[in-house]
């Protein structure tokens, strides 16, 4: 048995059901998982590991519900760097099929490492583009290698060009071939229980990229084998034309026709919702996975989260592609997502979702309106772990759940004359990376550096695989 002992944290936010935040404070974990949590001088004097986080915050470990860690090797391509979903899309295609195992092994490595440094614990991976030998194994393989908890999703798309779809037909999948290899991958990878490291989730990539069939007997396949579903849905005005030119119906009513309304399934995006949608995902127990970075970056919108949060739906933040964001930093996500649900609020449409005047002083902004610290800090935690459904053993710090965590440092220029709240500091001022990242109970990041592989060679190895995609030397 391994035991972890946390001690003397300056506050400790364990995100429980009462959201209690103690200081002075800290945990005790054996195998994983955690046993004890409360003021220093309660907990036991001895461990395997000590760690003495004095002057630091400890927070429970952000999920990541949305990422495409292949695209590290496709980021600031210059192709795709002024351009909204479509075209940004069109461009990088053959350059993602063209990635070979071994450079999806240090795309994987690299973006989970940067997602660590940033205190995200648990990650979801959305591949989708399988050509040259690579399959869903390579990024498993990575995520055991570095140490993160990881849900991988084996992806798809199989609606190429000339069938009407939008990616070229080089770059799609046969779908019996894709069916056969979800049903191995969820045999061999998908672990259910208690702590699980390893979980799988299939996800045809979106409604411009797949066949009504395909769809259909995904839902069959992850319902027999109780996993989880996901797909990009109602992420730019674009998406919803091709749904409503092609099948006469917006894509939540198109999707709903196929079974992907449920409390398995989870949408990336939905920027692009009415009042009556977002009625049918909280009736039906959708969660989605917020991407204001990327959101922002292609130009996409802005996702109504706050009325989403009201509703009851479940919300998680997604840093999105590496290409689409340029970065797989959770913090800054969180960040973003606080400042653009501000910015929404201080929209107001008068005439349509597409006109929009400014709220003046004449129109006061109620409190319930606001976007707070605490309330992006639990869509970062407790929002992610329920929209991947592991509410029972992530997402907070509490007996019973993973010693999934990560601290700051509060004494530092970066923070100075906002320690009146450390809490909301780590939101309201600039995004910090962390000092020390702890998953399942083993130190990932410690004093800011990936303790578990070393990154310079893997950092050069991908920096040259990325160039030679790209067409560089």
């Amino acid at each position: 048995m391994s035991s972890l002992l946390v001690r003397n944290a300056e506050v400790l936010v364990t995100m429980d059901e009462g959201r209690r935040e103690l200081k002075d404070a800290g945990l005790y974990a054996e195998d994983g998982i955690i046993k004890k949590v409360g003021l220093s001088k309660e907990l036991p004097a001895h461990a395997d590991i000590v760690l003495d986080l004095s002057g630091q915050i400890v927070l429970p470990g952000f999920v990541n519900t949305h990422h495409h860690l292949d695209q590290t090797l496709t980021r600031n391509l210059p192709a795709g760097q002024n351009n909204n979903l479509f075209p940004w899309l069109q461009a990088h295609y053959r350059i993602w099929a063209a990635r070979t195992p071994e450079a999806t092994r240090y795309s994987t490595l690299i973006g989970l490492a940067e997602l660590a440094m940033s205190g995200c614990t648990t990650v979801f991976d959305h591949a989708y583009v399988f050509k040259n030998g690579c399959r869903v194994d390579d990024q498993i393989a990575a995520a055991k290698e570095i140490g993160v908890r990881f849900h991988a999703c084996r992806g798809s798309m199989s609606l190429g060009e000339s069938k009407g779809g939008l990616p070229p037909d080089d770059c799609v999948e046969e779908e019996d071939a894709i069916l056969s290899d979800s049903r191995r991958a969820i045999e061999t990878f998908h672990d259910s229980s208690h702590g699980a490291m390893t979980r799988m989730t299939l996800g045809p990539c979106s409604p411009f990229s797949v066949t009504p069939a395909l769809l259909k007997d995904t839902a069959r396949l992850a319902r027999a084998y109780k996993v989880r579903m996901h797909t990009h849905l109602c992420e730019t005005l674009d998406e919803e034309n091709f749904t409503l030119s092609h099948f006469q119906q917006r894509p939540v009513d198109w999707m709903e026709g196929f079974g992907w309304l449920g409390d398995d399934v989870w949408f990336a995006h939905a920027v692009h919702v009415d009042d009556e949608e977002i009625a049918k995902f909280a009736k039906a127990g959708v969660g989605v996975a917020h991407c204001p970075c990327s959101n922002m970056r292609l130009a996409s919108g802005i996702a109504p989260v706050k009325k989403y949060l009201a509703a009851g739906i479940k919300v998680g933040l997604g840093v999105d592609g590496s290409a689409s964001n340029d970065s797989s930093n959770i913090m800054m996500e969180a960040r973003q997502a606080f400042l653009l649900a501000r910015l929404r609020m201080g929209l107001l449409p008068p005439e349509g979702p597409s006109k929009y005047r400014l709220l003046s002083q004449s129109h006061p902004m109620r409190a319930s309106e606001w976007m707070t610290a605490r309330e992006v800090i639990e869509i970062g935690t407790r929002g992610g772990a329920a929209v991947l459904g592991r509410l029972d053993d992530i997402g907070s710090l509490e007996v019973g759940k993973c010693a999934d965590f990560f601290s700051i440092d509060l004494h530092t220029v970066d923070f100075a004359g906002a320690l009146h709240d450390p809490v909301a500091a780590v939101v309201f001022c600039a995004p910090q990376k962390a000092r020390h990242t702890v998953i399942n109970g083993k130190v990932v990041v410690e004093d800011g550096r990936v303790a578990t592989v070393e990154m310079g060679p893997i950092i050069e190895q991908h920096n040259r695989f990325a160039l030679k995609l790209a067409g560089g030397k």
